[in-house]
């Protein structure tokens, strides 16, 4: 499995329940983090429910 690199570029504030619970499921706690997943289709799923909040780099 290949990785993938996100970061959170933009503030999860004024956001769905949804949407916040899904950052920090993937591991964002603060604002210009970046975190490092395998690059599953559930991981995948969660990127394109915040895709509009995160910059995707491919590892």
């Amino acid at each position: 499995m290949s990785k993938v690199k996100i970061t959170l570029v933009k503030s999860p504030i004024d956001k769905t329940k949804r949407q916040k619970n899904t950052l920090t499921a993937l591991g964002f706690s603060k604002m210009h983090q970046t975190v490092e997943h395998e690059n599953t289709p559930q991981i995948q799923g969660m990127i394109r429910v915040v895709s509009h909040l995160i910059q995707v780099n491919n590892a």
